[in-house]
């Protein structure tokens, strides 16, 4: 028969109450370390983010912008009348002077009126030749006049002193010498009255000569325009260079005003940039410029800062003060770094991807020793085209993360593996 033995069900008892209580403390503890541990944290391949470190020093302050190479001078030339193409002499791409003729034009109408205007100056030449001969001949006629008048006026006068001499003698009667006295008064007027029209007709000659010489220039001014209308039928370039566009065919039919040719020099080139409207605020004039042929570097200074935008870019002209290397030439494609300014003794980094100027974000900073990079607020200063100050939140030789880590926003701590 069994016998009894209560003490072995209560030892038995006893070790489930140990084991249970050591594995009730068991969970305690690990579920104490796991919060303690927090979060999952994220791994991320090392390779694939971008790692600077911060550095004391002098910042260089930089604004980088695509362009291209232009002629600093470029003539369009335009038709000044009405025309029709007859042969176009020279091809885009030709090496042009000034007296290189392009285009040879037609126009009948201006090769009349050119023939209307020359004989309307041979004429006016003619009239004026004319009215000077016949105001001289008149102006001659009034001089006789007033030589006439002056020595019937001495007659005068020397036939009244005669007669005051017998007068006094009662050789002739009184009133005769008082008649010849009347007569010398009234041929000094007449003198005065010859004298007064003889000033005002050569005043009046002068007047005529001036008018009909207004006349005259008027018209060879209207016959020197159509010369010049004649002589741009035969289009020159007007300036050595290169001749670049010829956008008109033989045979076309052009208006005046019509362009018809454009020529540059292509040995001085200036670079128009295009800068991002956010980074042109401390653009202004005289900045030093180096502008990236793709074939050597040239320096440059800035010459003009567009004030208008124009699809989120402000256009910046600068003159090229190095000499070209081989294969410039316009239209080239280039990239301009302009030096904005120079910052003494400062905290910078390379710029994150997404770092603006004087904000405040969260950069994942890297502890070397244990591969964890954890957020820290870090507020950013002024920047540069690769190169950012940090103001606050960094320290010398602190390495942090410059790569985009968006898809990381939910965790404050990444591995770095």
């Amino acid at each position: 028969m069994d016998i009894a033995r209560p003490e072995l069900k209560k030892r038995k008892r006893r070790r489930q109450y140990i084991i249970g209580a050591i594995i009730v403390a068991a969970l305690a503890s690990a579920s104490v370390g796991l919060y303690a541990l927090g979060p999952a944290v994220a791994s991320v391949d090392r390779s694939s983010v971008l790692i600077d470190t911060v550095k004391r020093g002098e910042l260089l302050r930089e604004v980088r912008g695509p362009g291209t190479l232009v002629p600093k001078e470029i003539r369009w030339i335009a038709a000044e009348t009405a025309a029709r193409i007859e042969h176009i002499v020279v091809r885009p791409g030709a090496t042009v002077q000034a007296d290189t003729v392009i285009l040879e034009l037609s126009n009948p109408e201006v090769e009349s009126q050119l023939l209307a205007a020359k004989a309307a100056v041979t004429a006016a030449q003619a009239d004026l030749a004319a009215k000077r001969t016949d105001l001289k001949s008149k102006l001659l006629d009034e001089q006789s006049a007033l030589a006439l008048a002056r020595s019937s006026y001495e007659i005068a006068r020397m036939q009244a002193e005669a007669e005051k001499v017998i007068a006094d003698k009662g050789v002739i009667a009184a009133v005769q010498y008082k008649k010849s006295l009347v007569m010398l008064e009234q041929l000094k007027g007449r003198v005065s009255i010859e004298e007064q029209r003889v000033v005002e007709f050569g005043q009046n000659i002068t007047a005529q000569i001036a008018a009909e010489q207004a006349r005259l220039d008027q018209l060879v001014g209207a016959c020197n325009l159509r010369q010049r209308q004649a002589d741009s039928l035969h289009l020159r370039a007007g300036i050595a260079g290169v001749l670049q566009q010829v956008p008109v065919e033989e045979g076309q039919q052009v208006v005046a005003g019509t362009n018809l040719a454009r020529v540059a020099r292509p040995n001085e080139l200036r670079a128009q940039l295009r800068i991002a409207e956010t980074q042109a605020k401390d653009i202004v004039l005289g900045q030093p410029v180096k502008v990236d042929t793709r074939n050597g570097v040239v320096e440059g200074k800035v010459v003009r800062v567009d004030p208008a935008v124009q699809n989120g870019t402000v256009q910046v002209d600068v003159d090229l003060t190095g000499a070209l290397p081989a294969g410039a030439r316009p239209d080239l494609s280039v990239d301009g770094t302009i030096e904005i300014d120079r910052l003494p003794d400062v905290l910078f980094v390379g710029r994150p991807a997404f770092g603006q100027p004087d904000s405040e974000v969260r950069m994942f900073r890297l502890d070397a020793a244990t591969g964890i990079a954890a957020r820290v607020p870090v507020r950013l200063g002024k920047s540069s085209v690769n190169l950012i100050e940090i103001l606050q939140g960094l320290r010398v030789g602190d390495q942090v993360i410059l790569s985009d880590t968006s898809a990381y926003d939910q965790h404050d701590r990444i591995r770095l593996k």
